[in-house]
């Protein structure tokens, strides 16, 4: 096992490869990440099987079982990258969840709330920026393919992993977002810039929905990005009750992707089975 220290040279050599395979920025920031804690945690020691499997027993002290395996896999492509498979060990085996928390989903009537908080402070492009994000399903990485010329055509191309998607953009959105470009004078290119005229970050997005939560009245545990596309996929759902068509809108490989988004509450579960009457 000799030779098999992470080093800040191989670090950056796996970056490089994640880069030439075009992996996404956020993948490969997650990726580097993990590896980098995996090498906090071995001070100085080699890379083994033993020492995976304590990194692992660790991880699983300290985080919920799907993050350690989130963390796992990164492992896994750094071992193949580096030719050390022989290192990798078992990811943790999961139970399907049957519903997800309430307390982490936002609802219509919230999502309502935080626009009209928005629009009373005078924050137009954050407020366009949410129904934009809510109405089309797209990720917040993917909102800098709606540009002027998307807007013209009535669609936007999402490239991301490899695949390039065909969004259509509402009637309604598009006459928005035609108003929003004349009033920036934005005659071509991306429509949602900073004051520098740069494009808006992920995280400043997060930011600014995090900052109108309590003027919305609403749990800052549910105001992120990520959570609209789920919205959107629950309201698409519900209209179509097509799993299969919904996977392709929201660009995903598998179904199974899809099934999570449309997860009902615990309180909706406990509903259910209230219905189904079979206590005397």
């Amino acid at each position: 096992m000799d030779g098999r220290n992470i080093t800040q040279a191989l670090v950056a050599s796996f970056a490089r490869q994640l880069r030439e395979e075009e992996r996404s920025c956020r993948t490969i920031e997650k990726y580097i990440r993990e590896i980098r804690q995996l090498a906090a945690f071995l001070e100085g020691e080699p890379v083994t099987k033993a020492a995976a499997a304590a990194w692992k027993q660790w991880l699983q002290q300290k985080y919920m079982p799907s993050t350690v395996n989130g963390k796992l896999a990164a492992l896994d492509r750094f071992l193949t990258f580096m030719g050390w498979e022989e290192c990798r060990v078992r990811h943790l085996r999961l139970q399907r969840r049957l519903f997800r928390e309430a307390s982490r989903e936002l609802n219509r009537a919230e999502y309502d709330r935080l626009l009209q908080a928005a629009q009373r402070q005078g924050k137009e492009r954050l407020a366009l920026l949410m129904e934009t994000i809510c109405a089309t399903g797209i990720r917040v990485s993917e909102v800098h393919d709606i540009t002027v010329e998307a807007v013209g055509a009535g669609k936007a191309e999402i490239a991301l992993k490899g695949k390039i998607r065909t969004i259509l953009l509402p009637g309604k959105l598009c006459h928005k977002l035609r108003k929003y470009a004349k009033r920036q004078k934005i005659a071509s290119g991306e429509l949602f810039l900073t004051r520098s005229g740069r494009p808006i970050s992920r995280k400043q997005i997060w930011a600014e929905m995090k900052a109108i939560c309590r003027a919305a009245g609403v749990e800052a545990s549910k105001v992120f990005p990520h959570n609209l596309r789920h919205l959107f996929a629950r309201c698409f759902y519900r209209a179509c009750r097509d799993v299969a068509r919904l996977a392709d809108v929201l660009g995903h490989s598998s179904i199974e992707t899809t099934r999570i988004y449309l997860l009902s509450t615990g309180a909706e579960h406990a509903e259910i089975l209230n219905r189904l009457r079979l206590i005397s």
